[in-house]
C-alpha cells in the first residue's frame, strides 16, 4: 500500500508541475494603456504561481487540523501513537505554512516591489508560523515524556483555534494587496479559466497525497525511533 501511495504521489505531482507549464495557459490581466487611455489585457505568467502557493497554505491548514484532532484523541486515550501523529503533522503544517509564505513573498517581489510588504496575509502566516514555532520549543524544554505529550496536545488545540482566525477571518477583514477572487465563478471575476481550474485543483489533490504519504513516513520513523530506545533501555536494565 505504501509503495503504491508513494507512486501516484509522484504521478500526481510530476502531472502537476508539467501541466501547469504546459497545458496551463498564461493567465491574462487588464492594464492601463497610456497610448490608447484604457485597459487592454496583457499576460501575467507571475500567477502560476499560485498553483504552488494555494496548495501549499491549504495542506498547512489541513495539517494543523489533523495535529488538533489527534492532540484531542491523545488526550482522552493516552496512546503514544497518537502523539507520533500530532508531531509529524505539526512538523508538515509548518513546513507547508513557510513554503506558502516563502512562494508569496516570491509573489510579492514580482507583483509589489519588495519580498515584505506588511500586507495582512503575509502577517498572519508569519504569526501562525511563530506560534507553531513555540509547539516545537515545548516540545524540546519538557524532559519528562508523558508530561511534553500531554502538554503540546493542549498547546496544539489551542494553536489550532489560531489557524481560521489567521488565514481565513484577518485577511478578509482587513484590506489586502492580495489579490481576490483568483477563482472565475462568473464572467466578470476571477482571472482562471476552465483549464486553469483543472490544473489548480489537481495541484491540491497532488499537495494533498504528499502530504498524507509524507505524514505515513515520519509516523514510522518515529515509532521505530521510540523502539529502538526501549530496546536499548531494556538492554542496559538487563
Amino acid at each position: 500500500m505504501a509503495r503504491a501511495w508513494k507512486w501516484v504521489t509522484g504521478v500526481l505531482m510530476t502531472a502537476s508541475i508539467l501541466l501547469a507549464f504546459t497545458y496551463s495557459p498564461v493567465a491574462m490581466r487588464p492594464r492601463y494603456s497610456s497610448e490608447t487611455h484604457q485597459n487592454v489585457m496583457v499576460p501575467w505568467p507571475e500567477f502560476r504561481i499560485f498553483f504552488f502557493h494555494v496548495p501549499s497554505a491549504w495542506v498547512a491548514a489541513l495539517a494543523f487540523t489533523v495535529a488538533m484532532i489527534w492532540s484531542i484523541r491523545y488526550l482522552r486515550r493516552r496512546d503514544v501513537r497518537f502523539d507520533d501523529v500530532v508531531l509529524a503533522s505539526s512538523e508538515l503544517g509548518f513546513v507547508f505554512c513557510a513554503v506558502a509564505l516563502l512562494s508569496g513573498m516570491i509573489w510579492a517581489r514580482r507583483e509589489w516591489g519588495a519580498f515584505w510588504n506588511w500586507d495582512p496575509r503575509q502577517n498572519t502566516v508569519l504569526i501562525l508560523l511563530l506560534i507553531y514555532g513555540g509547539y516545537f520549543t515545548l516540545r524540546s524544554a519538557i524532559a519528562d515524556e508523558d508530561k511534553r505529550r500531554r502538554i503540546t496536545a493542549v498547546y496544539s488545540i489551542f494553536a489550532f483555534a489560531t489557524v481560521p482566525f489567521l488565514m481565513f477571518i484577518v485577511p478578509r477583514i482587513m484590506e489586502t494587496l492580495h489579490p481576490s477572487p483568483i477563482i472565475k465563478t462568473n464572467e466578470n471575476s476571477g482571472v482562471m479559466n476552465a483549464k486553469m481550474r483543472l490544473v489548480f485543483y489537481l495541484f491540491l489533490l497532488s499537495y494533498t497525497a504528499l502530504y498524507l504519504w509524507v505524514l505515513n513516513i515520519r509516523v514510522r520513523v518515529e515509532r521505530v525511533s521510540r523502539s529502538s530506545v526501549m530496546d536499548l533501555q531494556t538492554q542496559e536494565v538487563a
